[in-house]
């Protein structure tokens, strides 16, 4: 239903044009909608905007907005074959990958259920080396137009998303063998990190499974790799795949179903391993290029099929470039089951090895989509179960962030949201966490057009606050537009006077310093 809307919004753009003219269109769309959504056309025009906002102490992320026009079925198609390997083509191949890394042609257009995000095919080597430009140009223009400012980059533009699929089933699988492991020593259910597997007992099931010798086993748990304490957890497990990723042979797990070991990584072809190796060129490209502007690069989440993947590369590019401050935020998406696993063991795993945590935290954009999709192909939802136990699991995975800062004072979070009691909650933790706002590490995020009333209020009274700023030329935004107006007039309808009050009082007592005051 969403897609059709959004087809018919778009539709209705494309005929307004006609009937006007490009020149007049053009006009009209920048005084009304365009105007309202989108900074400028490029990189100059865009400037004015950015300095209006940036002096009521709202700062900026760049994104450039334009977006291909393709139909469903070009959509589907180009998915299709980006994300089947050249062995999964071959008739004698078969795909070893788990139904949720499989595509599925239901699925081809990623668009399709999805308001709130941008979507990116796949079409070749040239393409994505045209967004990685693109990308960079951003990164300079948000290092020109003001100091401290973000910009926005989706890993699915810059390379082949078949890389990100077996990428993500390797990193799924993994971790499901350390929780088959952990309930065959008596605990199962525990919180991630505080699952710590008996490292003597560990070893015992593994030769047993024939995975190994058991010299071979002996030799990847020794103190030097896992310290001294005679346990394993799930960061110590998944670093045993960073140092055995050359082995191949070894990357094996047994398959529930079928019992038998099967190989996690499959064959890459040459070709497709230069595909791999140049996606991770252009990552380290936009880092390099954030450094050397002063900008934080913000890794955009997507679905689910891909997360594991990026979240798993952006980890790695932390490590590299967050030395002395937060360069590269990672994104978690609170609507998912495992989010505050994966909030909590990145945190941890920051402290351990002594670089800056930086993260952004949003309730996710693709939930419609993803329930559909795992009815469909027939996996377990990752998505929770209802709206509310998504604000649960943004607050307890935000609680857990601020209540770190205070012992991470190089650590940073965006709160990337338009709830209005999301921001009241993170307000009134920091007052009693004694987060105070001119540190830096706690900072607000909404959308361009969208929530001025948290935007200015928070920046007026000297929280960092950051609007996402898209610009680009007028017919080439045209599906963001789409977007963004079937997303507002949503919310619109769902406004009550009663909670503009609330919120409008709520507002007065932070600009005087009130905030936590109550009348006798």
């Amino acid at each position: 239903m969403a897609r059709q809307l959004l087809s018919f919004a778009f539709q209705l753009l494309l005929v307004a044009r006609k009937l006007l003219g490009q020149r007049i269109f053009d006009r009209l769309m920048k005084m009304t909608i365009y105007g309202h959504f989108v900074a400028g056309e490029d990189q100059e025009s865009i400037k004015p905007l950015i300095q209006h906002n940036k002096a009521f102490g709202v700062g900026s992320i760049l994104d450039y907005g334009v977006e291909e026009d393709l139909s469903p079925e070009e959509a589907e198609r180009k998915e299709m074959e980006s994300c089947t390997s050249e062995a999964e083509r071959d008739s004698s191949g078969t795909n070893r990958r788990e139904k949720q890394y499989q595509v599925h042609p239901a699925f081809g257009d990623r668009r399709d259920g999805v308001i709130s995000a941008r979507t990116y095919f796949y079409a070749n080597e040239a393409k994505c080396d045209n967004h990685m430009e693109n990308f960079l140009k951003c990164i300079e223009a948000s290092g020109g137009a003001s100091d401290g400012g973000f910009s926005a980059v989706k890993l699915t533009a810059l390379g082949r998303p078949q890389f990100l699929l077996q990428f993500s089933d390797v990193l799924t699988r993994w971790r499901r063998f350390f929780h088959q492991m952990a309930a065959e020593q008596g605990q199962a259910g525990r919180a991630a990190l505080d699952t710590k597997l008996e490292v003597v007992m560990l070893q015992e099931s593994i030769a047993k499974m024939g995975i190994a010798s058991r010299a071979e086993i002996e030799g990847w748990f020794t103190p030097e790799t896992l310290g001294v304490s005679g346990t394993v957890d799930l960061l110590d497990w998944n670093s045993l795949i960073d140092s055995r990723t050359q082995l191949s042979r070894h990357l094996v797990v047994p398959n529930v179903q079928t019992g038998q070991l099967e190989p996690l990584l499959s064959r890459f072809t040459e070709e497709e391993e230069q595909q791999m190796k140049r996606m991770l060129q252009r990552m380290d490209m936009l880092a390099k290029k954030a450094r050397e502007a002063g900008v934080r690069l913000m890794i955009d989440a997507e679905q689910s099929y891909f997360q594991p993947a990026i979240s798993r590369l952006t980890l790695e590019m932390q490590r590299r470039f967050n030395v002395d401050k937060p360069l590269i935020f990672n994104t978690f998406q609170c609507y998912l089951k495992d989010a505050y696993d994966n909030v909590t063991m990145d945190m941890e795993l920051a402290r351990r090895e002594g670089w800056c945590f930086g993260a952004k935290l949003v309730r996710g954009a693709y939930m419609a989509q993803e329930r559909a999709r795992a009815v469909e192909i027939g996996y377990e939802d990752p998505i929770n179960p209802t709206y509310e136990a998504t604000n649960v699991m943004y607050h307890r995975c935000l609680n857990y962030v601020l209540e770190e800062l205070k012992h991470s004072p190089k650590a940073e979070v965006m709160v990337a949201s338009h709830n209005e009691d999301t921001v009241r909650f993170t307000l009134c933790r920091m007052e009693e966490l004694g987060l105070h706002p001119d540190e830096g590490q706690v900072c607000f995020g909404q959308l361009l057009g969208m929530c001025d009333q948290i935007s200015f209020p928070l920046g007026q009274a000297g929280f960092p606050v950051y609007k996402y700023v898209p610009y680009g030329p007028v017919m080439e935004v045209l599906p963001y537009l789409s977007r963004r107006a079937l997303e507002n007039s949503s919310i619109m309808k769902g406004a009550q006077r009663e909670r503009q009050l609330l919120w409008q009082e709520f507002c007065r007592r932070l600009c005087t310093g009130n905030l936590f005051h109550h009348p006798a």
